[in-house]
């Protein structure tokens, strides 16, 4: 594995797409790690309506940037006290879904500092009852990244303006707010250090070397240009990070355990399906706009959309989402 300097880069549009260029044009033989901390930002899952998850007054009083990533699961506020991780590597056919596999050695680096951390429920790695990180996934072409936040010394408080939290999130979890969910990793710690000791300690744990014998890939200029081509064509673009919200005739929304939330709206006309959208946090191997343009047409009843999804394996969208589900979520039963 190759340890891949972002040069303390801190604008999210350039970072995600030094992410992006990793897993589509460095050599697929080889796994990398990349190290990147973030301005203050919303990041916005793949799959989310933006709007829906942002406090758009305090985005633009706080000069916010708002960018969508390429993985699904839920808005995260980042800032420069948010240390982001991401393993790329080849996609085996085992490992999407397998976040402990990412998170164990980042896990077993915060044991090393004292910090009794865990991988718990779908994707968090949490301190007893607090969240100090959720992670995420994306695959393309035998190629995926498993990314994740580490909450080291954030403002929690602009972590709770910033985003609009479902409220059926929080009480899935079984707490009152967001403000008793989360946590910063220096609270936990025997002794103070600064973020740049943290990075330098994660990394020798991870690679099992100082710090400053990692191996690593160094960005050269042509790759640097093709990286702010990605930021520009994509992370730069209001297309990607907003999108068109479709006014929808029928709005129907679901949480479920080991899935998430699943936010389906759906425009009828004469009977049939005109226009499919699916937000939600899941998780999904498969571009969920493939099912969305397979559902357009279909007439709004249930043997018809039975039918149309015969062929159709749901997990590639939605990891452990079962047919039956699904189709009441459709049909609002």
């Amino acid at each position: 594995m190759l340890f891949i300097d972002n040069e303390g880069i801190t604008d999210p549009r350039i970072n995600l797409a030094i992410e992006e260029f990793a897993l589509r044009k460095l050599p697929a033989g080889e796994s990398y790690l990349l190290f990147y901390i973030n301005e203050p930002s919303i990041i916005i899952g793949k799959n989310q309506n933006t709007l829906e998850e942002i406090n758009p007054e305090y985005v633009k009083a706080n000069n916010l940037h708002v960018v969508r990533r390429l993985s699904g699961g839920g808005a995260v506020y980042h800032d420069l006290g948010n240390l982001n991780f991401s393993f790329i590597t080849q996609d085996d056919g085992n490992s999407f879904h397998n976040f402990q596999k990412f998170t164990a050695p980042v896990v077993q680096a915060l044991h090393s500092l004292g910090v009794q951390a865990e991988l718990t429920g779908r994707n968090d790695i949490q301190v007893g009852e607090r969240k100090i990180s959720g992670n995420a996934q994306f695959s393309t072409k035998g190629r995926m990244f498993s990314h994740g936040t580490l909450l080291f010394d954030s403002e929690i408080e602009n972590v709770v303006s910033a985003l609009r939290v479902d409220p059926d999130k929080i009480q899935s979890k079984g707490i009152k707010s967001i403000r008793s969910r989360v946590a910063n990793i220096v609270e936990f710690l025997k002794e103070p250090i600064a973020m740049a000791e943290f990075r330098s300690k994660l990394l020798s744990s991870i690679f099992g070397v100082n710090a400053e014998h990692v191996p690593s890939y160094k960005l050269t200029e042509e790759d640097w240009t093709e990286i702010h081509q990605i930021s520009e064509e994509r992370y730069q673009n209001w297309d990607w990070n907003y999108g068109k919200s479709p006014k929808s005739t029928i709005q129907h929304a679901k949480r479920m355990e080991g899935v998430g939330r699943v936010d389906i709206r759906l425009n009828i006309e004469e009977g049939h399906l005109q226009h499919v959208k699916i937000f939600g946090d899941f998780f999904g191997a498969y571009d969920v706009a493939e099912l969305e343009h397979k559902l357009v047409g279909t007439r709004y009843e249930e043997s018809a959309v039975r039918e149309r999804l015969a062929d159709v394996e749901l997990k590639r969208y939605f990891g452990a989402l079962d047919k039956e589900t699904f189709v009441a979520l459709l049909m609002l039963t």
